[in-house]
């Protein structure tokens, strides 16, 4: 990245740090992408319940082969044969001690933007697992709401669409049509504002983009 760039970059990550504290969740920092597994490795005790959602970010920042590197009890949704034992997972996951996605976006002012179409991953943000971990690479951070929508529609969601192969309209237009395929992956949306309890929602800003 372009020292200059770097720069403003990482000044817009410390105010989205700073408003995730203000809104009672914890804010952490990785500067490189390479360090976020080596980050994970140090939070998660050995032996504790994890799942995630769907997520590239994860993937490429090597947190997924780390949970599934035997030290953990790894609620795995790709192991699930047919739909109904990855519902029964998805409800497992409710009572698991960690939970790790990314977000599809970070406003300036400390708001996590998530769409989701099953929802077992914005169901999970809002309630029952111990504690959450959300890995946000900074193309993810957007000036405010409105912004965060912008993104989904324009790129996240047609490009999550390819990554699943789901045959929607925005993965033939590359943009949201606001359909109504049974395919539709954006059915539910999530804004975490703030938090009653502080050490739930813990959030890793990572100086590199991540995802989509």
């Amino acid at each position: 990245m372009n020292e200059c760039v770097r720069s403003v970059t990482e000044k817009r990550i410390r105010r989205a740090m700073e408003a995730v504290e203000r809104n009672r969740m914890q804010a952490f920092y990785c500067e490189r992408a390479d360090e976020v597994a080596a980050f994970v490795k140090d939070l998660l005790p050995a032996g504790c319940s994890v799942s995630h959602g769907g997520s590239a970010t994860l993937s490429e920042c090597g947190v997924t082969d780390l949970l599934a590197c035997g030290d953990y009890r790894y609620l795995d949704r790709s192991k699930a044969a047919g739909p109904e034992e990855i519902g029964k997972l998805y409800r497992e996951v409710f009572s698991a001690d960690w939970y790790l996605t990314s977000s599809n976006a970070v406003t300036e002012d400390g708001q996590l933007y998530n769409v989701d179409g099953n929802s077992n991953r914005v169901a999970a943000i809002a309630f029952g697992p111990a504690h959450v971990l959300v890995i946000v690479g900074c193309n993810k951070i957007v000036r405010d709401l409105g912004e965060a929508e912008a993104r989904l529609e324009a790129l996240a969601a047609p490009a999550n669409t390819a990554r699943l192969n789901s045959q929607t309209p925005c993965a033939r237009t590359g943009r949201c049509e606001h359909c109504h395929s049974p395919a539709r992956i954006c059915c539910n949306t999530l804004i975490t504002s703030f938090q009653r309890d502080p050490d739930r929602v813990k959030v890793l800003f990572v100086g590199e983009p991540l995802g989509f």
